[in-house]
């Protein structure tokens, strides 16, 4: 059939009708004085009822006779009859994925094992009488300026604060603004709050898109081995992770904290990777992390003397949140603290920023000391698969590419870690691009302190993915804060808007990166007399990548946290029906 422009419509096909009620033998005249169309089924049925009529051999051969003619026309109608073709290529239709809530993971405090641990299962002392943990949350209004039902709960579920309540206007479609008319974004914030524990920040769907929310958990200490600062961005759980910077050799210590929020039991499973290559290791598989719960497994009961580690993290059932809690003790002087958080997963190409180098002469002294070697700038590089990977390694200070000592070109073994040095250029604020035909995953350790008889700290920084539109980037209240972007080729325009305590979002900031540097900006302590808590950062023109970078006036404080993806707003995902 076709309709009056030419294109092909399809048959509708047409209800069943009642049949009316029929004599069981029929003549084809008497069919047709009625108008019915000849049934090739029916007539099959009413020829056998007519050759019970009849008797003896006669009967006989007219029951073959029949039985095949009924046969033919069961047949010929089969032939007649349009049929489905299975094997037709078909697009797969693109289908909506309703929205759901926002899950934001922060680890807990950093704390001490207790004594000399055997196994995995830790135990922990108590924290420093210095230590300090807090969570600083935000969550952002859609463009009318409602607020998603969102609060900042502990992992097993009671509420510590709420940040907004869920409203009518959460659960159906967003209104649009009218045209021409001034966005009316505003804030749930959550300044900062003392945690002892992990904590939760969830969020609301609203009006079928993702919402936009962030935490960071930030810890500092004085005093005790565990002296310096530690941050890290609460993550969204996953089913696959990659965790790069580990050290296990003797005085450091790696915790791995695995954490489940879900109401499903997740079962972990790890793969280890050293520098000599991947490490068997009894007891890093079918690991059980209950609902609501986490579970810490000491590295050095799986992989002792690794003074170079990455850890690939894979679960089935619910999902899962990973960081490693890092330190170092020289002696009796402290050497760091650190969040080892999960990068970007292994592809042909990593980007770095938040990295901070200090003076390359002193660096270049106090690494030429015993028990020093991991005091110095490095990125490490995991290659998971079975062929080794050429790596060009660049870095991007605020004036330009520097050329590293070593030439930037390395070999990194397959199944193993490689770690490339960053020492010898000069003291500044940096980002690293890597590229290689062949996927690797990878991580920078920034390290602050020049002196080998005082307290040190050190960070890392994972590769982190592209910017995009409206990331929300809560900042840590206390310390000296930096917001750095780093664009490796090609121009890069960056709006940052400030987010301030009394849930104001302020007017936005712009800064224009040249391609091949690096820029960073000094965080105001307050805005618009209000302390500021977090940004709205969101990018234009060629691929750039963010971070926030902590340090502490007078000490030898670091952190580094990386830009996290944007909301994702309504994903569609390609549906294919098969069997």
């Amino acid at each position: 059939m076709h309709d009056n422009h030419g294109a092909p419509t399809p048959p509708e096909r047409p209800e069943p009708a009642k049949q009316p009620q029929t004599p069981a033998v029929e003549s084809r005249r008497d069919r047709s004085a009625r108008g019915a169309q000849p049934d090739t089924a029916h007539t099959g049925v009413t020829a056998l009822a007519r050759l019970k009529s009849l008797s003896g051999a006669v009967g006989g051969v007219l029951s073959a006779a029949v039985l095949v003619a009924a046969g033919g026309g069961l047949v010929a109608a089969a032939a007649l009859t349009p049929q489905v073709t299975g094997s037709r290529p078909l697009e797969a239709p693109l289908s909506a994925v309703p929205a759901g809530s926002s899950v934001g993971i922060c680890p807990g405090p950093a704390r001490l094992l207790e004594g000399t641990p055997v196994g995995t299962d830790p135990q922990f002392s108590p924290e420093s009488a210095t230590a300090k943990s807090a969570v600083s949350a935000v969550v952002i209004s859609s463009s009318t300026g409602a607020l998603p039902g969102s609060r900042l709960a502990a992992l097993a579920g009671s509420r510590l604060v709420e940040l907004a309540k869920a409203t009518p206007a959460t659960a159906g479609p967003a209104a649009s603004p009218a045209p021409g008319a001034p966005s009316a974004l505003r804030a749930g914030v959550v300044p900062q709050r003392a945690v002892d524990a992990v904590s939760v920040l969830s969020a609301d769907a609203q009006g079928n898109q993702q919402p936009s929310a962030g935490a960071v958990m930030s810890y500092t200490a004085t005093d005790g081995d565990l002296r310096g600062t530690a941050a890290a961005a609460c993550q969204r759980p996953a089913n696959d992770l990659w965790l790069v910077g580990a050290n296990t050799a003797l005085g450091r210590t790696a915790v791995l904290n695995l954490s489940n929020a879900s109401g499903t039991p997740a079962t972990v499973s790890l793969d280890l990777f050293g520098a000599k290559g991947p490490i068997q290791a009894p007891g890093s598989r079918g690991l059980l992390v209950a609902p609501g719960s986490t579970r810490s497994i000491i590295l050095a009961g799986l992989a002792p003397g690794q003074d170079q580690l990455s850890v690939r993290v894979r679960s089935t059932g619910g999902p899962v949140a990973a960081v490693i809690q890092q330190s170092v003790l020289r002696g009796l002087t402290p050497g760091g603290v650190d969040f080892i958080s999960p990068g970007t997963a292994p592809a042909t190409r990593q980007v770095i920023s938040g990295i901070d180098i200090q003076n390359p002469d002193a660096l270049a002294a106090l690494a030429a000391k015993t028990g020093f070697a991991d005091a110095k700038p490095a990125l490490q590089i995991t290659v998971p698969g079975a062929a080794d990977a050429v790596v060009e390694v660049k870095l991007f200070g605020r004036d330009g590419q520097k050329a590293l000592p070593g030439g930037g070109v390395v070999t990194a073994k397959s199944g193993a870690v490689t770690e490339v040095s960053l020492a010898g250029v000069p003291a500044g604020h940096y980002t690293v691009a890597a590229s290689s035909d062949v996927s690797f995953a990878a991580a920078a350790r920034v390290t602050r302190g020049l002196k080998a008889e005082e307290a040190a700290d050190l960070a890392w920084a994972p590769s982190s993915a592209r910017l995009g539109s409206q990331h929300v980037v809560p900042v840590p209240r206390t310390g000296e804060r930096f917001l750095m972007f780093g664009a490796p080729e090609g121009r890069a325009k960056i709006s940052y808007t400030p987010i301030t305590a009394d849930g104001k979002v302020r007017a936005a900031a712009t800064m224009d990166i040249a391609g091949g540097t690096t820029a960073s900006v000094r965080i105001p302590g307050d805005v618009g007399g209000s302390p500021l808590v977090g940004y709205l950062v969101s990018a234009a023109g060629d691929a750039a990548y963010g971070a926030v970078m902590l340090q502490q006036g007078g000490r030898s404080d670091i952190a580094s946290i990386p830009v996290l993806p944007g909301a994702a707003g309504q994903e569609q995902i390609p549906v294919t029906l098969g069997y």
